[in-house]
Formats: structure tokens, sequence, C-alpha cells
């Protein structure tokens, strides 16, 4: 082997420790995602139907979401339509609920925790009947925020510079989430 073979080969070798080890200088970062894009996201998975209690049909429609930077909920206001199955009347209002932010590392995406049914309103509909749905309120609320992902990380989301991320802390704000990526460890 000639010394020019040799010195090519042994600075190949080095490049290639070089660039991997580069690596391991990627460290935490911090990605937002818009509000805008949150919403449109949410609003491909309107509209959501549900029967409760075997009598009632629940159409929500028109998802808004709204952060709360005081408490770092995030709300999600929808109209709704329901209609009574026995009585075939229907009614109009709306709903808001909240959650804390909750990432899904499994599903890679991010969800409501902790639902709370912040307001729930049907015009017209008498005291007693409403108190019922609203019981029912809760129920759908949870149920709602437990399979609905608010965002869902696509591939190259996770990964920066050869090196895969795992999302570890998320925060809501105004102008949308902010994630907090940490590199995966080397094993």
């Amino acid at each position: 082997m000639t010394v020019t073979r040799r010195t090519l080969i042994a600075a190949a070798c080095i490049a290639a420790a070089t660039l991997s080890g580069c690596a391991s200088f990627v460290g935490p970062r911090d990605v937002e995602v818009p509000m805008h894009r949150l919403q449109a996201g949410l609003e491909k998975r309107f509209p959501v139907h549900h029967r409760a209690l075997g009598l009632f049909d629940i159409e929500l429609v028109r998802p808004q979401l709204a952060a709360d930077g005081q408490s770092d909920r995030l709300a999600l206001k929808t109209d709704l339509a329901v209609t009574s199955l026995l009585a075939r009347s229907g009614w109009q209002g709306s709903l808001t609920l909240s959650g804390y932010l909750k990432v899904d590392n499994v599903r890679n995406a991010v969800y409501l925790a902790d639902a709370r049914l912040d307001n729930f309103i049907v015009d017209g509909m008498d005291e007693r009947t409403q108190g019922r749905l609203g019981a029912v309120g809760n129920v759908l609320a949870d149920s709602l925020i437990r399979d609905l992902p608010l965002y869902t990380f696509k591939l190259e989301d996770l990964r920066y510079a050869g090196v895969q991320f795992q999302p570890t802390y998320i925060r809501a704000s105004e102008r949308g989430l902010l994630i907090h990526l940490e590199p995966l460890s080397q094993r």
C-alpha cells in the first residue's frame, strides 16, 4: 500500500469518526407549532358524532382552539347540535372544554389531558333535560379529548441532523405550541 493510499484511508476514517461524533453535539431543541396549523388539523377531524344515553344524537362542529396563558390549559370550543331520537326535535348550542397538554410518545401525538367541561349550553332546551345532557357532557368531553389528537408528529419533526428526538415537554401559548425535544440516547 502506498503512502498516499494510507493517507487517504486514514483521512477517511478520521472524517467518519468526526462526523459520527457530530451527532452527539446536537442537543435539545424547541419546535413551535403555530395555532393556525393546529386549527387546520383539528378541523379535518370534525364533525364528531356521539350518541348520549341512547336518546340523543350529538354532533360537534366548528372547533375553535384557544390557549389560556394563565393556566397552560388549551380550550376547545365547538358548536353542537342535539337531536332527540324520541321527540324528533333538535337544539343548537355550544360546548367548551379544556385540558392540559400531554405528549403520547407511542402514538407520536399531542392530546389534551385532565378534561374539564367549562361550558355546556343548549339553546331552548328545558333545564331538566339540559341537566341530564350536562352530565353526559363530561363523559363526552373526556372521550373527545382522549381520542382526538391535536397534533401528530411527522417523522421529519422528530429527526434532525441524523439524530432521533423525543418530545419531553410541551407548553401552550397564544401563538401555538412550544414543544421541547431531547435527542434519544444512543445505545
